[in-house]
C-alpha cells in the first residue's frame, strides 16, 4: 500500500491542492498516532488514505490498543477540497479495546461531511453520519479469554468525526 502511494505521488503534478497532509486531532486526543494522505483525482474527485495506531495501555485496566487503515473516495459538488463532500469509504483493522464506552469492527460508512479552508496551505474539520454494520465479540473480563459471545449490530447516527490539521502541498 505505501509503494502504490509513492508511486502514485510521483505520477502527479504537486500543484493547485492535488495532495495534502492529514493529522485528525481528535485521535491524537486519545494518544493515538495518525496520518493520512489526500489525493485529488480531478475536479470533483478525491481519494483519502489514512491510517491510525494505538499500543498504549491505560489505568484501571483500559485499553485502547488498535490498527486501522481507512481508504475514502470523495465527491466534492463544487470543486476539490473546497466545502460539502459526499464520501464513501471502509475501515479494516483490528481491535483491542476495554473498559472504554466504545464498539470496534465498524466497517462500511457513508456519509456527509464540510470542509473548512483556514487559509492557502491548511484546512479542516469534519463531520459524518449514516450506517454501519458491527461484528464484534465481548469477553469476560479484561484478561480473560472466554468470550461471552459474539454480537452483531446495525447503526445509524455519527460514523466518523475530525478536526484534523491538514496541509495542502502547491
Amino acid at each position: 500500500m505505501l509503494i502504490l502511494m509513492c508511486l502514485h505521488m510521483v505520477s502527479i503534478p504537486l500543484h493547485g491542492q492535488y495532495v495534502s497532509l492529514k493529522s485528525n486531532l481528535l485521535y491524537l486526543g486519545t494518544s493515538t498516532s495518525n496520518m493520512g494522505f489526500e489525493f485529488r483525482l480531478g475536479r470533483k474527485m478525491s481519494l483519502d488514505l489514512w491510517g491510525a495506531y494505538n499500543a498504549w495501555e491505560f489505568k484501571n485496566d483500559m485499553s485502547l490498543k488498535h490498527y486501522l487503515v481507512q481508504p475514502e473516495l470523495r465527491y466534492w459538488p463544487c470543486q476539490t477540497y473546497e466545502g460539502h463532500f459526499f464520501g464513501l469509504h471502509g475501515h479494516y483493522g483490528h481491535f483491542n479495546i476495554g473498559n472504554i464506552p466504545f464498539i470496534p469492527g465498524m466497517e462500511e460508512k457513508n456519509y456527509r461531511g464540510y470542509h473548512w479552508v483556514i487559509g492557502r496551505y491548511w484546512g479542516e474539520a469534519f463531520v459524518g453520519a449514516g450506517y454501519a454494520y458491527m461484528q464484534y465479540e465481548k469477553y469476560v473480563c479484561y484478561d480473560c479469554t472466554e468470550v461471552l459471545g459474539i454480537f452483531r449490530r446495525h447503526y445509524f447516527g455519527p460514523t466518523r468525526a475530525g478536526v484534523s490539521l491538514i496541509f495542502f502541498i502547491h
